[in-house]
C-alpha cells in the first residue's frame, strides 16, 4: 500500500519534471506527500511503547525543495532518556522508509542535548535551521524549538557561524566564482544552498534598509524556482541525487525546458545564459546579505565631499533622493571608491538599480566633464574589477554603453571559453589590474610594460568592447570595432583615442595567433607583424590585451610556455620597430620635421631646428613630446668638446635625463657610471648623434631613496659631477669601486649563462649586440665602458629587465660601418670576460 502511494507521487513528480515543472510549487507538494507515507510510518510505530516523540523534518525536507532522489532528512526528539523501548519505536520508523527505498538521513536526539549548543557539527547545525514539524508530540518539538531556534537562543550564534563558513569553504571549492561550464546546481556559488544561506541569515540576523531594499523576492524565488526544475531534471535522468549539470546534461535539460534555437548549440546556449542570469542575481543578493550583516550598532559618517559620504560599508551619496535625479553623479562614488580603496556603498547601488532604466546614455554623459570621469574610472588599478562588475551588475554599465548589455550572460558554448560573455570580458580587466601585484616573476615584465602606457584607460576600453560583436553571428571583431567607434563618438572621446581603441578591439586576435600559431623564428612573422602594429605604443597595447584575454578564457589556458612566446614576440617585434626607427633619419621632408618647423617657437630658428634634427633617427620624433624637442635645440647652443648640457624632469613614474655633448668616447658610459653612483636604476638609455656630431643620450631612470626629491641640491649633485667626468676632471671608474663593494648584496640569484648575441642582418647600418645576463648594480656602465673601449660607438641602447635578468640591446657602429668579423671576436671575447667576472662578483 505504502509502496503504491510512493509510486503514484513518484509518478506525478517524473510527469512534472519531463515538462520543466518541478520547480518549488511541484517539489512542495511532493515533500507533503512524503510527508503523508512518513506519518503513516510514524502511527504505525507508536504501537510500541517509547516515551513522548516528535518526528521533525530537516535541511532540504525541512523547506520542502523535496527532488525526487533528495534524501529524507530527519530528527527524531524524545522527551527523556533513550532505552531500548525508544530504539525499537525507531526501528519501526526507519526500517520501512529504507525497504521502500528512501534515501533517509537520521540523527536521533534527546531533549536536554539541545540545553547546549553542537558546535563541532556545522551541517547539523545549519539543518536545524530548516527544522519542520512532521508528526508526534507537539509539546515535545515546542520545546526543542524553545532550546535551539528562538532568537535568544545559545543555539543563535553558533548557527550563524556554520551557515557563514560552510558557505566560505564551498566558495573556496568553486573557487568563488559563478561562472563554470558545468556547474553544480546545488554547491556551486550562485546556487541552490545560496539561495537557502540568504534566507537563513535574513532570517537570523536584522536587515539594514539598504539590504531590504534590494532584495527583490519575486526574482529570487524566480531564480531559486529555476535551479529547482534543473535539479529536478538531473535527479530524472541520473537516477540518483546528482547535481552537475554538465554538457551531455546541458542538451538534455534544454530539450526539456524548449529552450529557443533552431540547432542544440544555440539552445544550450540560451538555457545556460539563463542560468547564469539567475546565478549572479543569487550570488549578488547574498553579498548583500552577508554584507549587511556585519553592519555596527552605531555606524557613523565622514563627508568625502558636497556630494560623497564615507560610511562603513564605503562610499554613499550624502542625498539619496537627489542623486536619483541627477544620473550624471553615479560615476562619482565609484572613482571616490578607488582612490579611497573602499567599497561602494548599497544604498549607492541600489539607487542606480531603481532608477537606471529611466535614463538614457546621454544622461548619464552629458559633457566632456562627465566623459573625462568615466575615463578616470577606467584607468587600470586595484579594485577597477570590482567597481565594474557592480557597474554591470546594477545596469549601471549597461547603460553607459548599451552595446555593452548586449552581451549580458551571454555564452558561448564552444567548450574552450569557461565564463558567459560578459564576464570573460571583466575577467581581462581583472588581469590587467592585478599586474600591478603580479603573482610570478615573468608577469614582472608586463607590469612595467602596462607602466610605460600613457593612456591605459584605452586598454580597459578596448577589453570592454573587445567581444561584444559575439551577440551576432558576425565577425566579432569586426562587429565589435564597429559598435565600440560608435558608443566612444557618442560620449566624444578624441578621435586619435578611438583610433588606437579600434585597432585594437578589430585586430584582437592578430597577437595571439602570430605567437601560438606562426613560426615566430621566421623573420618574416615578425615583420608582418610589426607592420600591422607600426608603433610601440600600439604593440605595448596589444600585447597587454592579448595576455588578459588568453588568461581570462579559463584557468591554464595561458600556460607558461604561452606567455613566453608572446612575450618573444613582444620583444623582437619591439626591436624590429626599432630598428626602423634607427634606420631610418630625419631629414627635411620628414613628416614629425615640419611638423615640429610649423610649431616651433620664436626664439628657435628654422635653421637652427633643421640643423639639431639633421641626421637622428625617426625614432626621435616618435618618443619626444615637441615641447622637450625645443628643449633639446636650446641645450645644444654654445656647445664645447668636454661639456655637457644636461635637463632633468620626472616624468611619472621615473625620471628622465636629456644629455647633450659633442661625440666623444665613453659619454654613454660616463652618464651610466654618475646615475648608478647616485644609486639610480637605469630603465631605458637611448644614444642618437646628429650629422654635426651632436650626442643625444636620453635617460629614464627610478630613483628608489628619492633622492632627488628629497634633497634639494640632489640635481645639481649629479649634473655637476657629470660635467666633471664628462671633461675628465673626475673618473667615475674610481669613484664607482668603493660604492659598489658598499652595495654587494648577500641575495641569491638565479645565475644562468649570460647570452651575447650579433647579428649584421637586421639592421641596414648598424650591428645589432643582444646581451641577456644576471642583472647587477653598475652592469650598463661596464658594458658601455668595454664597447667604447674596444673602439665602437654606440648609437641606439634598448635596456630591459625581467626580475634577476637584464635584456640590453645595442646598435654599434665603428668608423661609420658595421662591425667586421674581427671586431665582432673582439668585443666578444672582452664581453664574455666582463660578464663572467660579474656573475663571480655577484
Amino acid at each position: 500500500m505504502l509502496k503504491d502511494t510512493l509510486e503514484a507521487a513518484t509518478s506525478k513528480l517524473v510527469g512534472e519534471t519531463r515538462r520543466a515543472y518541478a520547480g518549488i510549487t511541484t517539489l512542495r507538494r511532493h515533500a507533503t506527500e512524503i510527508d503523508a507515507i512518513v506519518q503513516r510510518i510514524y502511527h504505525e510505530a507508536r504501537n510500541f511503547e517509547s516515551a513522548p516523540a516528535a518526528l521533525v523534518a530537516l535541511g532540504g525536507y525541512g523547506r520542502k525543495h523535496q527532488c525526487q532522489f533528495s534524501d529524507i532528512d530527519l530528527l527524531v526528539v524524545f522527551e527523556s532518556r533513550i532505552s531500548k523501548a525508544e530504539e525499537r519505536f525507531l526501528s519501526a520508523i526507519l526500517h520501512p522508509l529504507w525497504d521502500l527505498g528512501l534515501n533517509v538521513g537520521h540523527q536521533v536526539r534527546e531533549l536536554e542535548d539541545f540545553d547546549s549548543p553542537e558546535i563541532d557539527n556545522l551541517e547539523y547545525l545549519v539543518a536545524l535551521l530548516d527544522a519542520r514539524f512532521v508528526d508526534g508530540d507537539a509539546n515535545v518539538f515546542r520545546q526543542f524549538r524553545d532550546a535551539c531556534l528562538k532568537d535568544d537562543s545559545a543555539w543563535r550564534v553558533p548557527m550563524r557561524e556554520a551557515v557563514l563558513a560552510l558557505t566560505r569553504q564551498r566558495h573556496k571549492r568553486f573557487n568563488r566564482t559563478v561562472f563554470h561550464l558545468e556547474p553544480d546546481i546545488k554547491d556551486s556559488p550562485g546556487g541552490l544552498r545560496d539561495a537557502t544561506a540568504i534566507r537563513l541569515l535574513r532570517r537570523m540576523g536584522k536587515m539594514s534598509e539598504a539590504d531590504r531594499s534590494d532584495i527583490d523576492a519575486g526574482r529570487l524565488e524566480e531564480a531559486e524556482d529555476f535551479m529547482l526544475r534543473i535539479r529536478s531534471i538531473l535527479h530524472m535522468e541520473r537516477g540518483r541525487n546528482l547535481n552537475t549539470l554538465n554538457h551531455e546534461l546541458q542538451e538534455i535539460v534544454a530539450t526539456v525546458f524548449g529552450s529557443p534555437g533552431s540547432q542544440m548549440r544555440s539552445k544550450v546556449e540560451a538555457l545556460m545564459s539563463t542560468y547564469f542570469h539567475h546565478a549572479q542575481l543569487i550570488s549578488r543578493v547574498l553579498a548583500t546579505v552577508l554584507k549587511s550583516s556585519e553592519a555596527p550598532p552605531n555606524a557613523t559618517t565622514t563627508p568625502v565631499d558636497d556630494e560623497l559620504e564615507m560610511s562603513w560599508d564605503g562610499i554613499r551619496f550624502i542625498d539619496g533622493t537627489r542623486a536619483s535625479l541627477q544620473p550624471h553623479t553615479w560615476l562619482k562614488p565609484f572613482e571616490a571608491a578607488l582612490e579611497q580603496k573602499v567599497d561602494v556603498s548599497e544604498q549607492v547601488l541600489t539607487c542606480i538599480e531603481r532608477h537606471g532604466e529611466r535614463y538614457p546614455p546621454e544622461r548619464l554623459i552629458p559633457s566632456t566633464e562627465e566623459r573625462d570621469l568615466l575615463l578616470r574610472v577606467l584607468r587600470p588599478r586595484p579594485g577597477l574589477y570590482a567597481r565594474l562588475s557592480e557597474m554591470h551588475g546594477r545596469g549601471l554599465l549597461g547603460r553607459l554603453f548599451p552595446e555593452f548589455q548586449k552581451i549580458y550572460c551571454h555564452v558561448i558554448r564552444d567548450f574552450y571559453h569557461k565564463y558567459t560573455v560578459d564576464e570573460h570580458t571583466l575577467q581581462t580587466i581583472y588581469n590587467v589590474e592585478r599586474l600591478y601585484k603580479p603573482y610570478t616573476p615573468s608577469r614582472k615584465r608586463l607590469t612595467a610594460v602596462l607602466d610605460e602606457i600613457d593612456e591605459p584607460e584605452l586598454l580597459v576600453l578596448a577589453l570592454l568592447f573587445h567581444d561584444v560583436g559575439k551577440w551576432t553571428n558576425k565577425n566579432h571583431s569586426e562587429e565589435g570595432a564597429r559598435m565600440a567607434v560608435g558608443a566612444l563618438r557618442r560620449i566624444k572621446v578624441p578621435e586619435k583615442s578611438i583610433t588606437t581603441v579600434e585597432f585594437l578591439i578589430r585586430h584582437h586576435l592578430q597577437m595571439s595567433t602570430a605567437a601560438f600559431r606562426r613560426d615566430i623564428e621566421d623573420p618574416d612573422t615578425v615583420t608582418q607583424f610589426a607592420r600591422l602594429v607600426g608603433t610601440e605604443e600600439r604593440l605595448k597595447l596589444l600585447c597587454l590585451l592579448t595576455l588578459a584575454d588568453v588568461d581570462a578564457v579559463g584557468p591554464d589556458v595561458m600556460t607558461p610556455w604561452k606567455e613566453e612566446m608572446l612575450w618573444r614576440l613582444y620583444v623582437d617585434t619591439y626591436n624590429r620597430l626599432t630598428l626602423e626607427y634607427s634606420d631610418d633619419v630625419i631629414d627635411d621632408s620628414t613628416e614629425g620635421h615640419n611638423k615640429l618647423d610649423d610649431e616651433r617657437p620664436d626664439d628657435i630658428s628654422q635653421d637652427e631646428l633643421t640643423a639639431f634634427l639633421k641626421g637622428y633617427p625617426q625614432r626621435y620624433l616618435r618618443l619626444v613630446e615637441p615641447d622637450r624637442v625645443y628643449e633639446h635645440v636650446r641645450l645644444a647652443r654654445e656647445l664645447k668638446p668636454t661639456e655637457v648640457h644636461t635637463s632633468i624632469s620626472k616624468k611619472d613614474p621615473a625620471w628622465e635625463l636629456s644629455a647633450i655633448a659633442i661625440d666623444q668616447p665613453g659619454l654613454f658610459s660616463s652618464i651610466c657610471g654618475v646615475l648608478s653612483y647616485f644609486g639610480m636604476d637605469i630603465l631605458r638609455g637611448q644614444a642618437m648623434t646628429n650629422e654635426h656630431g651632436v650626442v643625444l643620450d636620453i635617460f629614464q631612470f627610478g630613483d628608489k631613496e628619492d633622492y632627488l626629491r628629497l634633497n634639494t641640491m640632489a640635481e645639481k649633485e649629479l649634473t655637476t659631477l657629470l660635467a666633471d667626468v664628462v671633461a675628465g676632471r673626475i673618473d667615475i671608474d674610481v669613484k664607482l669601486k668603493g660604492r659598489h663593494h658598499a652595495l654587494l648584496t648577500t641575495r641569491e640569484h638565479e645565475h644562468f649563462k649570460p647570452v651575447i648575441r650579433f647579428n649584421n642582418h637586421y639592421s641596414r647600418r648598424f650591428t645589432v649586440l643582444e646581451i641577456v645576463t644576471n642583472n647587477a648594480w653598475g652592469l650598463l656602465y661596464r658594458i658601455s665602458r668595454v664597447i667604447s673601449r674596444c673602439g665602437c660607438d654606440l648609437e641606439l641602447v634598448l635596456i630591459s629587465t625581467e626580475g634577476d635578468r637584464a635584456i640590453d640591446v645595442f646598435h654599434l657602429m665603428n668608423n661609420g660601418a658595421k662591425l667586421s668579423a674581427d671586431d665582432t671576436m673582439v668585443l666578444q671575447q672582452a664581453l664574455e670576460r666582463l660578464l663572467d667576472e660579474t656573475n663571480e662578483t655577484h
